[in-house]
């Protein structure tokens, strides 16, 4: 236990830092608990428990822990899980549940710590099963010894040891605890792992765990770096949660595949686990396929579109249609603004002056409408809008709320980024109206 005691004290924990323990009244839990109550014998100790309501057991292990607590001073906190999706138990569920529990208490209590007792034989499965079934660097580094949460950190010290050493532990020190029965199911992947596999591993080499500790040290330095450059690039090539195709490929494959990886967690969030390789292979094929469009459905009934050179989620760009009568400054559906200015400052097609003796006040803006056409400046004729569109190479999801100036009459005035009409005026014409189409940021909030 050396080494779970010399990491500890790397923390530099504060004495009147409360620290919250999950506790499952197993030996690995059980043994982290008193540890950790004779390391820091002046903190608080926040014991965190959850029924799982899974087991005939666990009221009585309930019962057991909370009596513990009790002689032993430490705050004991509960939750009971009632129910399941489907009235049917699963690890996830559970885990995502119980994660909620504790988070809530880090926040009750002000703490900076989590700690749990995953052990290096829980390492050593973990990874042994991401590599059957396939991973992410970051998924084959399996358990980290800390994670950087939001307003705290999870700790996991018993990395170093083994399920047999906290046994031990447990019965020299006469600290109770209960066995879950369930552990022992072949049923599970992880149990099948833990009694076949590892033994195996285990004879050729009695430490091994700490080789595997040294593996997913090695690949959690790789993927901090990896995590710098991406941080970097991603800025440049993702905007308004949309991916440029054209600059991601200007980067080697691991780099695009770190991208479109980083993409989809911030999409996903703590669904990403439910994304496989599978799923990726078909993204990445999607972003360099020559055609111009195409969709990818994915978990979570999200689907991934491409539209020329921008890649998006289909449902996170959708507006209903809208109409406002322009009296000088509009936000729109987009985040984009229009808004009448001063002076002239340019004469590219985000700025427009127009004459209001050639229109019909007052000015609309909405968004485009079936049939809409507009006489293009310096252009004899129409153009239908649509067709302006797929020239610009305008992605699909966006045309049908693109915004469009109009007056009275419905006359198009201006296609804002896009395209002018013969009514807009050079520097030197005649004009008493000039708009400007911007993205709008918050503080431009005002009129």
């Amino acid at each position: 236990m050396k080494s779970v005691y010399d990491f500890l004290k790397t923390l530099n924990v504060s004495i009147h830092e409360p620290l919250i323990i999950a506790v499952s009244y197993g030996p690995d839990s059980m043994a982290l608990l008193v540890v950790l109550s004779k390391i820091y014998p002046k903190n608080k100790i926040i014991c965190a428990h959850v029924h799982h309501n899974h087991r005939k057991e666990s009221d009585l292990e309930y019962e057991s822990l909370k009596k513990y607590c009790i002689k032993h001073n430490f705050i004991f906190e509960f939750m009971k899980i009632d129910s399941y999706k489907n009235n049917k138990f699963t690890e996830e569920e559970a885990r995502n549940k119980r994660y909620e529990f504790f988070e809530k208490l880090v926040q009750k209590y002000n703490s900076k710590y989590l700690f749990t007792a995953h052990h290096g034989d829980d390492l050593i499965e973990t990874i042994l099963m991401r590599i059957t079934r396939g991973s992410t660097l970051k998924g084959y580094c399996g358990i980290s010894l800390t994670n950087k949460r939001k307003n705290y950190s999870l700790i996991r010290p018993f990395l170093f040891v083994t399920k047999d050493d906290l046994l031990n532990y447990c019965e020299k020190n006469k600290v109770p605890y209960a066995v879950d029965k369930s552990n022992l199911d072949d049923k599970y992947t992880r149990n099948r792992y833990r009694k076949y596999v590892l033994p195996c591993f285990k004879q050729e080499n009695p430490f091994v765990h700490k080789q595997f500790l040294k593996f997913s040290t090695l690949l959690n330095e790789y993927d901090d770096y990896f995590n710098k450059l991406i941080n970097e690039i991603y800025p440049t090539i993702v905007s308004e949660n949309m991916i440029n195709v054209d600059k991601l490929l200007k980067y080697d494959d691991l780099i695009i595949k770190r991208l479109v990886m980083r993409y989809l967690y911030n999409n996903y969030e703590n669904d990403i686990i439910n994304i496989n390789n599978d799923n990726t292979e078909l993204i990445l094929s999607l972003i360099k396929s020559k055609k111009p469009n195409g969709k990818v459905s994915l978990p979570n009934k999200k689907t991934l579109v491409k539209s020329y050179n921008k890649i998006y989620f289909a449902e996170s760009k959708e507006y209903n249609d809208y109409c406002f009568v322009f009296s000088g400054y509009e936000v729109l559906p987009n985040g984009f603004a229009i808004k009448q200015i001063n002076s002239l400052e340019n004469t590219t097609n985000y700025v427009t002056a127009i004459n209001s003796n050639e229109v019909c006040l007052p000015l609309y803006v909405r968004n485009v409408m079936n049939g809409d056409k507009m006489e293009i400046l310096g252009l004899n004729g129409t153009k239908k809008i649509n067709d302006i569109f797929i020239t610009e190479k305008v992605c699909k999801h966006i045309r049908n709320s693109y915004p469009v100036l109009v007056d009275s009459k419905g006359v198009v005035i201006w296609l804002p980024g896009l395209k002018k009409s013969k009514y807009d005026k050079s520097k030197h014409g005649k004009y008493d109206i000039i708009l400007k189409y911007y993205k709008e940021e918050k503080n431009d909030r005002t009129k």
